[in-house]
């Protein structure tokens, strides 16, 4: 069974770029353009990785990350934040996530490696 991938990320662009990237390879992905979506599709799609931005309408990645740590059956879901925000990594890790990335920073191939990494397949 293929693993499945969340992106909750409002900037269009980089989520047509990113679902096409791992479609390509295999994973079963979906996504949310807001923080309200998002957390309603971990709850019914239940990633085995969730690629979250922090800034989001609605509801932030903060939030979201919170409430799936927080959560019995969700709390060992991978968690990659992809954000735009440059000084929140320990946060990020603290609240439990496995990664996080600054998107001005990283190319495709990079964020790539690093969901590879994180879900060994």
């Amino acid at each position: 069974m293929s693993k499945k991938i969340l992106i909750i990320e409002d900037e269009q662009t980089l989520v047509k770029v990113l679902v096409e990237a791992f479609s390509e390879n295999g994973y079963k992905v979906e996504t949310a353009i807001d923080g309200e979506e998002g957390w309603k599709k971990v709850q019914e799609f239940e990633p085995d990785l969730i690629l979250l931005d922090l800034i989001l309408p609605k509801m932030d990645g903060f939030e979201i990350l919170h409430r799936i740590k927080k959560n019995e059956k969700l709390k060992n879901t991978a968690v990659l934040i992809l954000t735009n925000l440059s000084d929140v990594k320990d946060r990020c890790h603290e609240m439990g996530a496995v990664a996080c990335l600054v998107k001005s920073d990283e190319s495709i191939d990079n964020i790539k490696k690093a969901v590879k990494q994180v879900l060994q397949f």
